[in-house]
């Protein structure tokens, strides 16, 4: 009687193998990079300056006038100077266009 509530409960244990196994690879793969993926994108917002060029998340390539706390003002081709939030910015789109300073 006790060995097969044993292996009942031992049964039940197997089946959560999958399951708990389908997680782990889910967080490694799908969130953890996520994570990662949205701390780049901060730092990026936090250190950019007057100058830079940036291009935003809607496709409008500019350099960048002014920054205030939240928001950015950018000069786009003709001169006409546009207002963005800050986390309009695309760290992906606008990492070609500021190559890195060369450490001497």
């Amino acid at each position: 009687m006790t060995a097969s509530i044993l292996l009942q409960v031992g049964g039940g244990m197997m089946q959560m193998i999958p399951m708990v196994l389908i997680i782990i690879v889910f967080y490694f793969f799908m969130i953890r990079p996520q994570m990662n993926k949205q701390k780049e994108q901060k730092k990026f917002v936090e250190a950019l300056k007057k100058g830079d060029k940036v291009v935003t998340t809607a496709g409008i390539h500019g350099r960048i006038v002014d920054i205030n706390d939240a928001t950015i003002v950018l000069e786009v081709e003709s001169g006409a100077k546009i207002r963005f939030d800050k986390a309009s910015v695309s760290l992906d789109s606008s990492k070609s266009l500021n190559p890195p300073a060369a450490k001497a």
